[in-house]
C-alpha cells in the first residue's frame, strides 16, 4: 500500500528518512531501465529537485516546516508551466515554441510549500482523451497486469503512473472530462477533481475553459484534501469524516451502467452492500438529465468548441504533427457556430439547476468511475473504432460532473489482487469540503484502505 502524506511526514518528523533519501528514491525509479520512467515523464529535473530537498532537510533540522506537504516529491503534468520549460502539453507541435517565463500559480504555490518537484509528466497530446495513449512520448503502462500492456487512463496518463509506482507522492493533473479521475481508477488511486473555480489556471495550456479543473492524484482522500489546501491557498482544516450512519447517498437508476463489465459491476455492487452494512442510506434514483447529455452534445460540446478556438491557428498551419485522433476531435468544433455555443451556455445552466434539485436530498452521489477495467494499449492503437468507442465510454460517466460543474472522487474499490475499479463520489459546485469528509468516511470500508 502507498504511505500517505501524513504517514511520510511523521517519518521525516521522526528523523526515519528525509526529503533527500525520498527523492533518491523516486528519482531511483524513474531511471529505471526496466519500469516506466521514459514513458511517465516528459521532464525530469533530477539535480533541482535535489538540491530543493537538501535545503527542506536543513530547515527541517531547523524545526521549520512550511506544509504538510513539505519535502516531498511531487509531479505536474505537462500543461504546467515551468519557468525555463517549454510547456509541450504532450505534443511534439510546440517542440520550437519558447520556453515559459513563469511557473504556474499552482506551481509555485507548491513549490513555496516545500514540495520537491520531481518532473513533468505525460500526457494524451492537449489533454484531449481518456486513454492516456501518447505516440510522441510513449504511453506508460498500468500497474495492473503489465504484461498485457493496460492503458494507464487520461489524459493525466504520467500523472497515474507516477504516484502509483513510487515516482512522486502525489501528482498534479487536469480534469476536463474525467482527467483525474479515469488515470486514478485504471491506477488504484484516489483522484479528486473540485470545482473547477476554486483552483487557479494561470499558467495552464487550456483545453475547454467551461470545464477544466485541476486537482490531486494520491494516495488517499486526506492526502488530497492536504494538497487541495495548497493549490487554493488555504490553510487546512483536517477532513472530518461524518459517521456512515449519518449519510444519504444516491445511486443513478440508468445510462452510468450501460456498458458494465463484470468485473467493475461486482466491485461497485460490493461497495454499496459495505456502506449499506455500515449504516448508510443508500437509495436508487433517477436523474433522467444524465441520460440528456449525449445529445446536448451531439455536436461537439464546449470541449470540442473550446478547443478548436485554443487550437485553430497551431492545427491549420501544422495539422499533420498532430495525434491524427486528436486532431480528427479538435477539428469538430470548427462546424460549431455561435447560436449552437450560445444555446449549449444556457442548456447547461437549466441542466445544472435540474440535476442539482435531484440532489439536494443527498449528501453525494455514487457510480463507478468508469464502467469498464483498462483495455489493452495494442487492441485500442490497432483500432480506429475501437479507440474512439473505449473513449467515449471511458469518459461518460465523469463528463456528467464536468457539466456540472460540480466536485468529485474517485476511490479505488477493488480488492488486493483484483483489477483497479474507482468508485466515483460526486456532488454540485462548491460541496469541496464536505464531499471529502464524505470519502473520507467511504474509504474507512472499502477493501483497499478499510480499518
Amino acid at each position: 500500500m502507498l504511505a500517505t502524506i501524513t504517514e511520510l511526514q511523521r517519518a521525516l518528523d521522526r528523523g526515519e528518512t528525509t526529503s533527500v533519501a525520498l527523492t533518491r528514491q523516486a528519482l531511483d525509479r524513474i531511471q529505471d531501465e526496466n519500469g516506466e520512467g521514459a514513458a511517465t515523464f516528459i521532464e525530469v529535473f533530477a539535480e533541482q529537485a535535489l538540491q530543493a530537498a537538501h535545503a527542506s532537510d536543513i530547515l527541517r533540522a531547523a524545526g521549520l516546516r512550511r506544509s504538510l506537504i513539505e519535502g516531498l516529491p511531487m509531479s505536474v503534468k505537462n500543461l504546467f508551466d515551468i519557468a525555463g520549460y517549454v510547456t509541450l502539453g504532450g505534443s511534439a507541435v510546440l517542440k520550437d515554441a519558447e520556453p515559459a517565463e513563469h511557473n504556474a500559480v499552482i506551481v509555485d504555490r507548491l513549490l513555496k510549500a516545500g514540495a520537491i518537484l520531481i518532473g513533468s509528466t505525460n500526457m494524451t497530446e492537449f489533454a484531449f482523451s481518456g486513454l492516456g495513449i501518447n505516440p510522441h512520448h510513449g504511453t506508460p503502462r498500468s500497474p495492473w497486469d503489465r504484461a498485457n500492456a493496460r492503458i494507464p487512463g487520461g489524459s493525466s496518463s504520467g500523472a497515474g503512473v507516477a504516484v502509483a509506482e513510487g515516482m512522486s507522492v502525489f501528482s498534479i493533473g487536469t480534469d476536463t472530462g474525467g482527467s483525474i479521475r479515469i488515470p486514478s481508477a485504471f491506477n488504484g488511486l484516489t483522484g479528486f477533481k473540485p470545482t473547477a473555480e476554486r483552483v487557479p489556471s494561470e499558467g495552464t495550456m487550456p483545453l475547454s475553459r467551461s470545464l477544466d479543473s485541476n486537482g490531486p492524484l494520491a494516495a488517499s482522500v486526506e492526502c488530497c484534501a492536504i494538497v487541495d489546501s495548497v493549490l487554493t491557498d488555504q490553510p487546512y482544516v483536517p477532513v472530518a469524516a461524518p459517521a456512515l450512519d449519518t449519510l444519504r447517498l444516491a445511486v443513478p437508476t440508468s445510462f452510468v451502467f450501460d456498458g458494465i463489465d463484470q468485473t467493475v459491476r461486482a466491485a461497485f455492487d460490493r461497495a454499496i452492500a459495505l456502506l449499506r452494512e455500515h449504516g448508510a442510506q443508500v437509495e436508487e434514483i433517477d436523474i433522467p438529465e444524465f441520460d440528456q447529455l449525449p445529445h446536448i452534445n451531439r455536436k461537439g460540446g464546449f470541449v470540442c468548441a473550446e478547443a478548436w478556438s485554443v487550437h485553430r491557428e497551431l492545427i491549420e498551419s501544422k495539422g499533420d504533427q498532430y495525434d491524427p485522433r486528436v486532431a480528427s476531435r479538435i477539428l469538430r468544433g470548427k462546424g460549431i457556430d455561435c447560436a449552437d455555443y450560445i444555446e449549449l451556455l444556457d442548456t447547461r445552466q437549466a441542466w445544472i439547476a435540474a440535476v442539482e434539485s435531484r440532489l439536494e436530498r443527498f449528501d453525494a452521489v455514487l457510480m463507478p468511475t468508469v464502467p469498464v477495467v483498462a483495455p489493452r494499449i495494442q487492441d485500442l492503437v490497432e483500432s480506429e473504432d475501437l479507440y474512439f468507442a473505449s473513449n467515449g465510454l471511458i469518459l461518460r460517466n465523469p463528463t456528467l460532473i464536468n457539466f456540472l460543474d460540480g466536485c468529485a472522487l474517485s476511490l479505488p474499490c477493488h480488492a488486493s489482487g483484483e483489477a483497479p475499479v474507482g468508485l466515483m463520489v460526486a456532488a454540485p459546485a462548491y460541496h469541496d469540503e464536505h464531499l471529502l469528509g464524505v470519502g473520507a468516511a467511504i474509504e474507512r470500508v472499502l477493501p483497499l484502505r478499510g480499518k
